[in-house]
C-alpha cells in the first residue's frame, strides 16, 4: 500500500509528530494471522526456496507459499513493484537520511545519518514484501561498497542506495555500474573527485576492474588501469558557487581528451564524458565479468561455485546483455536449489530472520543495531571497498553475541522491539517451536532442553539453536 503525502498528513505525519509515529506504524501493522503452524506434509523445498529467496519466512508465510505454488512466488518476487505496507512507507518518512539532499544533510551529527541509514535498511529488510529484491541489494550494496565514515560518504549514501543499488538491483549491470560510476558517494570514497589529467588518481580505476567487473583474475594489466583512470578523469563533485553541491559533475577542463587503449580497444580523443561510458559499456559486457558476478552470486545465495551452475548462469547473462532478472531466474532452478548446501546467516542476515520468524514488531533503532554492532557488522562500516565478508569463517567469533540477541529479544528487552511470543504460540496451535525452527523433528530436538511451558526460554533456544543460524 503506498501512502500519498495527503494520507500521511492526515495520520499525523507532520513536524514533531513525524519523529514519535512508532504507535502510527504499529497501528497500521498487520497482525500475526490465525493459524501460523506449519502445512502438513513436506514443508522442506518451500522453506528452502522462501530462505534463499528471502531473509527468512515470517509466521505463516511457508503455507501461503505452499498454496501459491513455487513458480508464481518466484515470479512475484522477480517482479516487485514499489508498493510497500503502510505502516512501513511510514517508518521510512520519517528518516531525513533518505529524504534530505545530501548536502543539506551535512548540518546533521553523522552518527544520526548513519543511525538512520541502518533503520531503514532493516525496516525494509524486516517488513517489505519484496524479499529478493531486498536480498539482492543487500548482495550488491556489498559488491559496491562504500564506508559511510569516510569524508561526507554517510550524507550522500542514502542517495547512492535509492538511486543506483534499489534502483537497478534487478535490472541492467551495466545500469548499475554507470550508476554507481556517477555516484557521488562512490566517486568521494574512492577518491575519483582528484582524478584529473596530468595526475590520475588510479583508485576507482583499480576497483572498478578488480571489485565491481572483470575480477582480480579478469584478465587486465596495470596499464589497462591506468587507461582507464584517464577515461574518468574530471568526474567528480559539483562544489562550485551557486551549483547544485554534492551532485556529479563531469568537469571537461580537468579531462584527458587523449586517445586511450582498454583491454585492445581503442577509445578515440576528444571523447569527453563517453570516455568513461565506453568504458563501463566494455567492461559490464565482458565474458569475464560475466564469470565473475555469476560466482559471487553463487556464492552468496547458493553457498557454493560449482562451474556448471556458474558457467549457466553466465551464459544467461552475455546472451541477455547484463540483464539481472534473468541471471537470478537461472540461479534460483528447482534443480540448482535442491542441491544448494547450507549456507551460513551472517550477523544482519540472522538479525533480520529472528525479526521475521517471531512477527516482531521493530523501529530499527539505535537499541537493535547495537546488538548488530555487538555482531560485528554495523550497517555500510566495512572500510574495505569489497564490503563484508560471506565466507562463514569470518563470522565464528559472533555466537555469543548472536545468543545473547535472542535471549533480550525474546524477553522483550531491547528497546524500539516488541515480540508477543504468547500470542506466537496460541496462533501455531501450541507448536511454537515447529513454527521458529521450520521443522517438527528439530522442534523437538530443541523443545527437550527447555523447562515445560517456558516459552521465553523456549523462543531463546530456538533462535539460538544451531540450525537457525543457517537457511
Amino acid at each position: 500500500m503506498k501512502l500519498s503525502r495527503r494520507q500521511l498528513l492526515g495520520l499525523g505525519m507532520t513536524g514533531a509528530a513525524v519523529a514519535g509515529c512508532a504507535p502510527i506504524a504499529r497501528r497500521l501493522a498487520a497482525d500475526l494471522p490465525a493459524d501460523v503452524s506449519l502445512p502438513k506434509g513436506d514443508v522442506e523445498p518451500t522453506l528452502r526456496l522462501v530462505n534463499r529467496l528471502s531473509f527468512g519466512s515470517t509466521p505463516g508465510e511457508v503455507s501461503r507459499v505452499k498454496a501459491l505454488g513455487r513458480q508464481a512466488y518466484l515470479d512475484q518476487q522477480l517482479n516487485p513493484t514499489d508498493d510497500e505496507p503502510a505502516h512501513l512507507t511510514v517508518q521510512l518518512y520519517r528518516l531525513d537520511a533518505y529524504r534530505m539532499d545530501s548536502h543539506e544533510m551535512e548540518e546533521l551529527p553523522i552518527d544520526l545519518v548513519l543511525m538512520q541509514l541502518q533503520q531503514g535498511t532493516i525496516l525494509r529488510a524486516t517488513y517489505s514484501p519484496h524479499q529478493l529484491r531486498e536480498r539482492l541489494i543487500e548482495f550488491w550494496s556489498d559488491h559496491f561498497n562504500i564506508y559511510a565514515r569516510k569524508g561526507s560518504s554517510a550524507f550522500r549514501k542514502g542517495v547512492d542506495d535509492t538511486n543506483v543499488i534499489r534502483k537497478h538491483a534487478l535490472g541492467n549491470f551495466k545500469d548499475l555500474v554507470s550508476g554507481s560510476a556517477h555516484s557521488p558517494a562512490m566517486l568521494a570514497y574512492l577518491d575519483n573527485q582528484v582524478n584529473v589529467k596530468g595526475v590520475a588518481n588510479e583508485n576507482y580505476a583499480r576497483e572498478l576492474m578488480e571489485l565491481h567487473t572483470l575480477g582480480v583474475h579478469g584478465g587486465y594489466t596495470q596499464r589497462d588501469v591506468q587507461e582507464v583512470a584517464r577515461c574518468f578523469t574530471g568526474w567528480g563533485i559539483e562544489n562550485r558557487f551557486m551549483r547544485p553541491k554534492g551532485k556529479f559533475v563531469f568537469n571537461s577542463e580537468r579531462h584527458d581528451d587523449g586517445e586511450k587503449v582498454v583491454l585492445g580497444n581503442r577509445i578515440a580523443p576528444l571523447g569527453g564524458e563517453k570516455d568513461g561510458e565506453r568504458v563501463i559499456e566494455l567492461l559490464a559486457l565482458h565474458p569475464n565479468t560475466a564469470k565473475f558476478i555469476c560466482t559471487k552470486m553463487c556464492r552468496y545465495f547458493l553457498g557454493h561455485t560449482e562451474s556448471k551452475v556458474v558457467d549457466q548462469m553466465a551464459k544467461v547473462y552475455l546472451a541477455n546483455r547484463g540483464e539481472i532478472k534473468p541471471v537470478v531466474a537461472e540461479m534460483f532452478s528447482e534443480a540448482n536449489l535442491a542441491e544448494a548446501p547450507p549456507v551460513q546467516k551472517r550477523p544482519f542476515d540472522y538479525m533480520i530472520s529472528a525479526l521475521r520468524a517471531t512477527g516482531a514488531q521493530t523501529d530499527g533503532g539505535r537499541a537493535l543495531q547495537e546488538h548488530l554492532d555487538r555482531m560485528g557488522m554495523p550497517l555500510y562500516q566495512w572500510p574495505m571497498p569489497d564490503g563484508y565478508p560471506v565466507k562463514s569463517e569470518a563470522w565464528t567469533g559472533t555466537l555469543l553475541a548472536r545468543w545473547n540477541f535472542a535471549a533480550a529479544m525474546a524477553r522483550n528487552e531491547i528497546s524500539g522491539t516488541v515480540v508477543d511470543i504468547k500470542k506466537l504460540e496460541e496462533r501455531s496451535k501450541g507448536d511454537l517451536a515447529s513454527v521458529l525452527t521450520g521443522s517438527s523433528e528439530r522442534a523437538r530436538l530443541v523443545a527437550k532442553h527447555v523447562p515445560a511451558n517456558d516459552l521465553t526460554k523456549l523462543a531463546t533456544a530456538c533462535l539460538a539453536s544451531p540450525d537457525f543460524q543457517w537457511r
